[in-house]
């Protein structure tokens, strides 16, 4: 236990330079009441601020770094830019990668990470500073090429936050790690923690291979894919737009080879495409191709080999239900439909998949502060969860954010002038951030988590940090 020069009694550890790269703590204490070193945008060294480069950084103690990220020409790159107003504003390569690379910067990080593997936990956190939302696939930037290139960058290293919904554990637990932390861009960190759609499908194979299918309400069709998991837990992979139009439908063989359709978004015409589902979860699109006329198509193969389709909608005029039959040929990619009658038979519930012991729902539903058209799903043995990105990196709550981002937020941020948000967030027991720590005057009691400054070395911060605990 420390205690505040205050003489208020407050469980904090000052990791200092020598701690933070291998020494031993005297006494270990829980990461939500540690105080560490941190700087505000980290990446711009000494030409703003005197920072120095990241080694120099982490070899002085610092523990939390800032990387300001843009999408500007990831299409072309696929890599996130580093920079302020833009990739490259303000960044200092001295001592530092070349590029504006994101890739290369936490590659440097993660060699200083390897090469010290005692140190204190270290936080990196990526200010979004474009809106990723409007990214439509993996190849364009989005949120699941961000947790990728996050995963790889760190490997063994990356603490990931589906591991620790409730709390981190001690800083002694979590030597040799790293922590990465999405700030910025409101939108896309609402986004990181769940999808809303409406009408949504799914469809799922023997192999527990998973797609699921949606439309945005505004006339564009998304897809998600997935794995049905040992817990009965649905791990989401990718995320992408595929088409235009509303009420999709989707079936999937256990060769991985699926055909959707849907209604088109201003007409009662129908339309189908067919897609091949890799072993990295993303989907190869054929084009789409009408086929009749008609309102909410519900589709399913009906042979064990994958092929034979049948597809049921009803009548654009009337409740009269229709089908079609289809034949899927693999060499083309393309399904033939034929035999257009009418049918006494209700259309397939597309919201449930079932494939021996395994079910697979979807539906739509707040949970908790989020919209109503949230995206959920359920299994077999797991209830209402929700489709949405993995859980890779920590979601930061700001100061004026909703109450969405803020349920279930371990990281809290403001700018360091704003003491009573941190004050009351550190008595809670959060996790707190406060940038542009640059004066003695922005502490507070107890001390931000992460007094992020851009004057490290400076003597009044030093000496703040060091009469912070004794």
């Amino acid at each position: 236990m420390f205690r505040l020069k205050s003489g208020a009694v407050f469980a904090a550890a000052l990791v200092t330079a020598a701690l933070l790269t291998g020494g031993t703590a005297a006494a270990d204490v829980p990461f939500a009441s540690a105080v560490f070193r941190a700087t505000h945008n980290s990446y711009s060294g000494n030409v703003d601020g005197a920072k120095g480069s990241l080694t120099y950084q982490l070899d002085h103690g610092v523990r939390f770094l800032e990387f300001d990220i843009h999408d500007n020409g990831y299409g072309t790159s696929r890599d996130y830019g580093v920079g302020h107003g833009s990739p490259g504003d303000l960044v200092d390569h001295a001592g530092n990668p070349a590029s504006n690379a994101l890739r290369d910067w936490l590659g440097s990080v993660n060699a200083w990470s390897d090469a010290h593997p005692t140190h204190a936990p270290l936080v990196v956190m990526l200010d979004i500073k474009d809106d990723l939302t409007d990214n439509p696939s993996f190849a364009a930037g989005n949120l699941s090429a961000l947790n990728q290139e996050l995963t790889g960058a760190f490997g063994a290293n990356l603490v990931l936050a589906k591991d620790y919904p409730a709390g981190l554990p001690s800083v002694d637990t979590l030597r040799g790690k790293v922590l990465t932390l999405l700030s910025g861009d409101g939108k896309s960190r609402a986004e990181y923690r769940r999808d809303v759609g409406y009408s949504p499908a799914v469809a799922l194979n023997g192999r527990g291979q998973i797609v699921e299918v949606h439309d945005s309400g505004s006339g564009t069709l998304w897809y998600w894919t997935g794995t049905y998991g040992t817990d009965g837990r649905v791990k989401w992979v990718r995320h992408g737009q595929y088409d235009t139009g509303k009420t999709p439908a989707v079936a999937l063989n256990d060769n991985g080879w699926l055909v959707e359709v849907h209604q088109s978004q201003n007409e009662n015409t129908l339309w189908s495409r067919t897609g091949r589902l890799g072993a990295d979860g993303e989907i190869t699109w054929s084009a789409s191709k009408k086929y009749g006329n008609g309102v909410l198509p519900t589709v399913a193969f009906t042979d064990p080999a994958g092929t034979a389709l049948r597809q049921i909608n009803r009548s654009e005029g009337n409740t009269q239900n229709w089908e079609w039959r289809g034949a899927l040929n693999t060499a083309t990619s393309a399904v033939t439909w034929s035999g257009n009658a009418k049918t006494a038979d209700a259309g397939y519930d597309k919201a449930v998949s079932v494939r021996g012991a395994s079910r697979v729902s979807v539906s739509t539903g707040a949970d908790g502060a989020t919209p109503a058209q949230t995206l959920r799903y359920s299994t077999d043995r797991v209830s209402g969860d929700r489709v949405r990105y993995q859980a890779t990196a920590f979601d930061e709550y700001q100061e004026g954010d909703n109450a969405e981002l803020k349920q279930g937020a371990l990281f809290y941020a403001a700018p360091a002038s704003s003491k009573s948000f941190i004050t009351s967030a550190r008595q809670a027991g959060r996790i707190v951030r406060g940038w542009d720590f640059d004066s003695a005057g922005n502490a507070t009691n107890p001390l931000a988590s992460y007094p992020a400054t851009n004057h490290p070395y400076d003597a009044w911060y030093q000496s703040l940090l060091t009469q912070a605990v004794q």
